[in-house]
């Protein structure tokens, strides 16, 4: 892996963070469980792929996926395109779906936050310290996952918290981002403001700051392009 502190990483680089961050790994690099900071182990999906805006592709399993089935999916993965449009379909969907008998999928795009990215109104940190001045009802989960979920940056509005961006997978070369914003509050620049103030504080610690979403989150995609994100990939997950 490259130090992308100093040269921007390739897309690749950045899909590798990616799937680190999102899941733990074995020995082997098979994945084992979702890399969530909170205490809890939910398991990860038995397949991922991330396709890359060069050209490359990274795959990695679950780790009860058989090693002849493995064998077959590496093959086919070789074989996926470059991609430029987030909505464009793996080019061997329906084989991946066939040989994994699958369920359920998840996809979505994937961005680097970039270094240019500064929030447009004042944002706060929030901590143990000062989680209680703050919160409304609406956030009251957030008290159990304060202390893990750090860096958490937020927008207070009518004296509470209406939107915050935390960080919710975390390894010690990539964080990704969560965002959340209460209902009444969506669609005034909150959180482009949160997530651009998190990604300055991620990266004040060393870090890179990831941003992923779901194919059908227009809220969230509308987010990243007004803060012009970088965009690098699309994961696709069979469970």
């Amino acid at each position: 892996m490259m130090n992308w502190k100093e040269k921007q990483p390739h897309a690749h680089d950045l899909m590798e963070l990616h799937v680190e961050a999102l899941f733990t790994h074995d020995q082997n690099m098979r994945l084992r469980s979702v890399n969530e900071p909170w205490p809890g182990e939910a398991s990860a999906p038995r397949f991922f792929l991330g396709r890359t805006t060069d050209g490359t592709a990274i795959c990695r399993f679950r780790h009860d996926v058989p090693e002849k089935l493995i064998a077959q999916l590496q093959e086919l993965c070789a074989d996926e395109p470059s991609v430029q449009d987030f909505q464009t379909k793996p080019k061997h969907l329906k084989a991946y779906m066939n040989l994994l008998q699958g369920e359920r999928i998840s996809t979505g795009p994937c961005y680097l936050i970039p270094q240019v990215a500064s929030p447009s109104m004042q944002v706060i940190s929030l901590t143990r310290s000062n989680i209680m001045e703050w919160l409304p009802k609406d956030f009251e989960w957030l008290v159990s996952e304060i202390d893990y979920a750090q860096p958490c940056v937020a927008f207070v509005r009518d004296n509470q918290v209406v939107s915050i961006c935390r960080s919710v997978r975390i390894t010690s070369l990539a964080h990704e981002a969560g965002l959340e914003t209460l209902e009444p509050y969506r669609g005034r620049g909150y959180a482009a403001a949160v997530v651009a103030g998190w990604a300055t504080a991620v990266r004040q610690i060393g870090r890179l700051p990831l941003y992923s979403t779901f194919t059908d989150n227009m809220a969230s995609q509308s987010v990243a392009r007004k803060l012009g994100l970088s965009f690098y990939g699309v994961n696709f997950m069979i469970f």
